[in-house]
């Protein structure tokens, strides 16, 4: 399941292995909110979870479709996100900017036109502010809601998971990025109530995709249960917009069982947060000796 998400087939991509190197101790660190949120197996439903809402902005939409090739590769542009996410959570700063930079550079060239929720036609840029700021809302959204059902406690609380991921909007040119939970809420709101938001063939289509993606045989079970799980924990309102509905079993329950195993099979810490942690020792910004280092092994 691990090497699907990150297009590695042994789980842990080549890029992990970068994040050892650096100078530095990066935007974020051992005790922090994103190192939380981001090293742990509710990852692998917030995916999911992102990725529908993302369909739900026309803009948003239409750079997918005329540019992606999920069709072809349906969890391939998940990877590709997935790198800069952990690049910039558990990397060094030079890292952190070089992997914003690579998905600014793709942002350059995604251009279009699409109809709006009111039927006019309009230009986007995968760089314009509105979209820029609806992914990050929704990947904030996405990875702190699933984090809350299905993680440990948050250093600081959701406030400060918020606030210290502003710095990731900002580093791919999001304007004024929610720096709080209510902040959050508030912006994610303000798309659906502003009508921004839209379902359509175009979203029936992403969200078939997403529901049964190119995964091998004994894989899908329990795919089918992590995409259940974040369906049940979208808010009834982007549901409905989604065409979805809420699965009459406890889905939650048994994604908590499936991210149980999946820990259990995989560690409780995730490579790249090792990783991380292997280049602050050498650094000198982690004192680990004995034990300590093994345990990282």
């Amino acid at each position: 399941m691990l090497s699907a998400f990150t297009g590695s087939a042994n789980g842990r991509p080549d890029w992990v292995a970068q994040i050892e190197k650096g100078d530095d101790a990066g935007f974020f660190g051992v005790g922090s909110a994103a190192w939380a949120v981001h090293g742990g197996m509710p990852t692998l439903v917030a995916g999911i979870r992102a990725l529908l809402m993302q369909t739900l902005h026309p803009g948003a939409m239409a750079g997918v479709h005329d540019w992606s090739r999920y069709r072809e590769d349906p969890l391939g542009r998940l990877s590709g996100t997935i790198q800069w996410l952990i690049g910039v959570t558990f990397s060094d700063t030079a890292m952190a900017v070089r992997e914003s930079t690579r998905v600014g550079r793709f942002h350059d060239r995604v251009t279009g036109t699409y109809l709006d929720a009111q039927g006019v036609e309009r230009s986007y840029s995968a760089g314009d502010p509105e979209l820029l700021s609806w992914v990050h809302v929704v990947f904030t959204d996405a990875f702190l809601g699933s984090h809350m059902i299905w993680g440990g406690r948050i250093p600081g609380g959701a406030d400060q998971y918020v606030r210290e991921w502003t710095k990731a909007g900002e580093l791919i040119g999001v304007v004024d990025p929610p720096a709080s939970e209510a902040e959050l809420r508030s912006q994610l709101d303000a798309f659906r109530t502003a009508g921004i938001l839209k379902s359509d063939e175009r979203v029936a289509e992403a969200v078939r995709f997403i529901r049964s993606p190119g995964l091998t045989r004994g894989m899908m079970p329990a795919y089918r249960i992590l995409f259940a799980g974040a369906v049940a924990s979208i808010p009834a309102d982007y549901r409905r917009l989604l065409g979805l509905r809420r699965p009459w079993w406890p889905a939650i329950t048994a994604t908590r069982a499936v991210l149980a195993l999946a820990g259990k099979i995989l560690g409780t810490s995730s490579t790249s947060e090792v990783a991380a942690r292997r280049r602050l020792a050498r650094l000198g910004l982690l004192p680990m000796v004995g034990e300590d280092v093994r345990s990282l092994g």
